[in-house]
């Protein structure tokens, strides 16, 4: 335990109240390609303590930035977290205890943690090199980013954890002007990739583009269609936000207890899958990463859910309390998967929507939703039509429950999926 935590914990101990210390530090190099040309190199550190004590049934919250503060600046941290749970109105349900937390494999890479500056922005340079290399018309654009942190957790009920991670972010944004069309292209990893992933980083966001330049708007359609995973990935956002278990208990979802069939798929939410960006060993608040099944076989099975939420609605913690050492824990997902079942779509011809955008206009709650196509073609005897800017309308649960998933499964950064068959309508 870090000799800030330590002092922190020796002044709770003489206070009257349940406490928990989040503690985080860590640093980014990030770049920004603008036309081929590295334009901006930008290096950031963060660190911090937050602090959260329960005080008869309310409570409070505070946090200093630094790991390095005054045994005054730890007093006033701890007196300012009781004084406001003495007048707080935020109910507290107590801290989770101490569990065996198995550790997740692959989260952590040594080369990104010591990669030097100057090493990261001389593969940046070389990206933008690559792009002037690749284009023919387009302008392309893109980043690289990498990172390392470490958060920590100790409470009051014996936990006292901390775990490190790294990342890599790699993106790609081509751009034709006459016809004009876009493309992009973005992944993310806990190691350090080869160069060949920024070449296919770049190679597809091209390709996409001028796919987006011979795109015209389909005639109105309405029957079977494929959904990539980067399409389908925004109508599961749609229905996710069901799943949290604070829109469940304030009734702001369509569901008020598991057992409700909505398809014929199995949904997981899963943190503890090998060097994934979106898996940790431990969430926010301490309680062991795990693989939950949110809907299996076409029921939903279970909630997203924190410490909190899970003992108002009388269920356990899914693990799923995320937070920045600034902010109290709030219910988010870490890697989602839809399982793949029996449909070949790998070479189905026919309507396939690659890209919708706009998931943040639908009703959650109704589940209508209207999206507009970004880019998506048909397939005729293997020639491919590309077209855009129609309309996937429709209602989110009449839809999941036409899905068919395919064999194939693919990942869009922390979110796993196959191709899936659905029927929908495009206006």
């Amino acid at each position: 335990m870090m000799e800030a935590v330590e002092g922190l914990v020796r002044i709770l101990e003489r206070e009257d109240v349940e406490w928990e210390v989040f503690y985080q530090f860590g640093r980014s190099g990030s770049f920004k390609i603008e036309r081929e040309t590295l334009e901006r190199s930008q290096r950031k550190f963060y660190s911090g303590i937050g602090l959260r004590v329960g005080l008869k049934g309310r409570l409070g919250f505070s946090y200093i930035t630094g790991l390095h503060p005054s045994e005054e600046e730890l007093e006033k941290l701890v007196e300012r977290a009781v004084k406001l749970a003495k007048i707080s109105e935020v109910p507290f349900r107590g801290f989770p205890a101490h569990e065996n937390v198995k550790r997740v494999p692959g989260i952590y890479d040594r080369e990104i943690d010591e990669i030097p500056f100057e090493e990261a922005q001389g593969l940046a340079l070389e990206y933008a090199e690559l792009m002037r290399g690749k284009k023919a018309g387009e302008t392309i654009s893109g980043s690289i980013s990498l990172a390392v942190g470490t958060n920590g957790v100790v409470n009051s009920n014996g936990v006292e954890l901390e775990e490190s991670s790294t990342y890599m972010g790699v993106s790609a944004y081509a751009v034709l002007s006459d016809p004009p069309g876009t493309g992009s292209y973005s992944q993310n990893f806990t190691s350090l990739q080869p160069f060949e992933v920024l070449e296919n980083a770049v190679e597809k966001a091209v390709e996409e583009a001028r796919l987006s330049a011979r795109a015209e708007k389909l005639e109105p359609y309405s029957g079977e269609l494929v959904l990539e995973p980067t399409a389908l990935e925004s109508v599961i956002g749609v229905f996710l936000s069901n799943l949290y278990g604070d829109e469940v208990y304030h009734g702001r979802s369509r569901f008020s207890k598991p057992g409700e069939e909505v398809g014929s798929f199995t949904l997981v939410d899963d943190s503890t899958i090998p060097e994934l960006p979106g898996s940790y060993s431990f969430d926010g608040e301490g309680t062991p990463g795990q693989k939950t099944t949110l809907v299996g076989d076409g029921v939903v099975r279970n909630f997203l859910l924190d410490h909190t939420y899970a003992s108002f609605l009388g269920m356990e913690s899914t693990g799923n309390a995320l937070r920045t050492f600034r902010s109290t824990p709030h219910i988010g997902p870490s890697n989602i998967v839809l399982e793949p079942g029996e449909e070949s779509l790998e070479d189905y011809e026919g309507v396939i929507v690659r890209k919708v955008f706009g998931e943040h206009t639908a009703n959650p709650v109704s589940g209508d939703f209207s999206l507009t196509v970004e880019l998506g073609y048909v397939v005729e005897n293997g020639e491919l039509k590309p077209f855009k800017d129609n309309m996937l309308v429709g209602n989110v649960f009449e839809l999941l429950r036409t899905l068919r998933p395919g064999k194939e499964p693919e990942r869009v950064q922390s979110f796993i999926s196959p191709r899936v068959l659905v029927g929908g309508r495009l206006v």
